[in-house]
């Protein structure tokens, strides 16, 4: 399970460095595909499994308090998402695809960030 956790973060690290270099590359596959309830749905079960991976396996990384916490989060976002209706999913995502121009670049730092920060929890 550790290693779909190591999986994960190097995706993230990847994504973020996709944002740094080309933002539109994700921000244009999802303003194109904000609509599809798919999008929600993967929103929700993707936060859903990592956050019980995250609990689950906090114990073995290196920062056990901060992973499970990332856990819980990710828990209770997965939880807000799956509850707020399409409408507002929607609403949501467009208003975050909104802040592509000032904030893009931004977000890429802080998923690189974030998913060099998982891979290095979990890397013994």
């Amino acid at each position: 399970m550790t290693a779909l956790i190591i999986i994960f973060g190097a995706l993230t690290l990847l994504a973020g460095i996709v944002l740094l270099i080309n933002p539109e590359t994700i921000f244009g596959f999802l303003r194109a595909n904000v609509e599809e309830l798919t999008v929600q749905v993967l929103a929700v079960v993707v936060r859903l499994i990592l956050g019980a991976l995250f609990i689950l396996q906090s114990g073995a990384s290196r920062f056990p308090l901060a992973i499970e916490i990332i856990g819980w989060i990710s828990l209770a976002a997965a939880v807000g998402l799956a509850f707020m209706g399409r409408r507002n999913f929607v609403r949501l995502m467009s208003w975050a695809l909104s802040l592509n121009k000032p904030l893009g670049r931004f977000g890429g730092v802080v998923a690189a960030a974030f998913g060099a920060f998982i891979v290095y929890a979990f890397v013994s």
